[in-house]
């Protein structure tokens, strides 16, 4: 057997288990059984002729032919994702199909049936796909290019990349727990929250973490940083959990105020920008009349 006969899915598995050091980690990042990784694994160094790995009682580390081969499978992977996403764009550009990428449902009045009963209307031919994006990709899909328009927090990382329309301009609101010295009040002055924990979103969107963080408005005071967070329901344990409190957009504010969770207006911070952004490149009429779509039902205070 020669090494042309590895598979993206043997690249895969020595990813996982390069980036974990842990074959059990690893395993259950891929939802296979560490005795079937092992033996994948197994078998690649076969093919290959060299260990990738030394495992001994200390634990897992890359060998001097497994660091080599690192570099080379996260490129192959990157490069195999990005040609399944030139597919898929070509495919649904055929089909007529446009992918609306969000982290947060835009909700906010029936914004988003609004937009679709006129995207329709306009391009009755045309079917949409909505997908849910994680916190950790602040462009909701739109940077990797699995989504062609996508519903965004400003401000956006790349913004020269992408073009927008705010649909929603919101108080920024700070929620707290119920325990709080705070909760009991009907407003706060941000000034009064600069020596509190903060939870935090993912690093790999540095703006959109600055902003609700509201760095701009510290006065170079660094935040102190209690958790964390990738997700609205993360977001909720952790004040419950008394990690730290956070600024929420106000229309936002429902998921988090479940119980055991209040939100407070706050002085002294600008709003939030709640957007539908696309790739600057596309010029694709689909895409278009989408953008149109939404700018038609435009809040006027947005």
């Amino acid at each position: 057997m020669t090494t042309t006969d590895v598979h993206g899915r043997d690249l895969r598995y020595f990813l996982a288990v390069a980036e974990e050091l842990h074959f059990t980690r690893a395993a259950e990042r891929l939802y296979v059984s560490q005795p079937a990784l092992s033996k994948q694994i197994r078998a690649l160094e076969r093919q290959l002729g060299a260990p990738l790995f030394d495992r001994d009682r200390q634990g897992v580390s890359l060998t001097s032919v497994g660091t080599a081969l690192l570099p080379h499978a996260r490129a192959a992977l990157a490069a195999w994702e990005e040609g399944r996403a030139a597919v898929r764009r070509a495919r649904e550009a055929a089909e007529g199909t446009l992918t609306v990428g969000m982290s947060t449902s835009p909700g906010r009045g029936g914004l988003l049936p609004a937009i679709r009963s006129r995207f329709t209307e306009a391009r009755p031919e045309a079917r949409l796909r909505l997908r849910h994006v994680g916190w950790d990709d602040p462009t909701a899909g739109l940077a990797d290019g699995s989504s062609d328009v996508a519903f965004v927090w400003l401000p956006l990382a790349g913004a020269a990349r992408f073009r927008w329309i705010v649909v929603a301009a919101e108080p920024r609101l700070v929620a707290l727990p119920d325990t709080h010295p705070l909760a009991g009040r009907d407003h706060v002055d941000f000034a009064e929250l600069l020596d509190e924990p903060f939870l935090a979103l993912p690093d790999t969107g540095p703006e959109l973490r600055d902003h609700w963080l509201a760095l701009d408005e510290r006065g170079g005071r660094p935040p102190r940083i209690g958790a964390e967070i990738a997700s609205a329901d993360e977001t909720y344990e952790a004040l419950v959990g008394g990690l730290g409190v956070c600024l929420v957009a106000e229309g936002n504010a429902p998921l988090l105020t479940r119980g055991g969770v209040v939100t407070l207006p706050v002085t002294g911070v600008s709003p939030s920008r709640f957007a539908l952004a696309w790739r600057a490149d596309d010029t694709r009429a689909l895409v278009a009349d989408y953008a149109r779509a939404a700018a038609g039902v435009v809040r006027p205070e947005a």
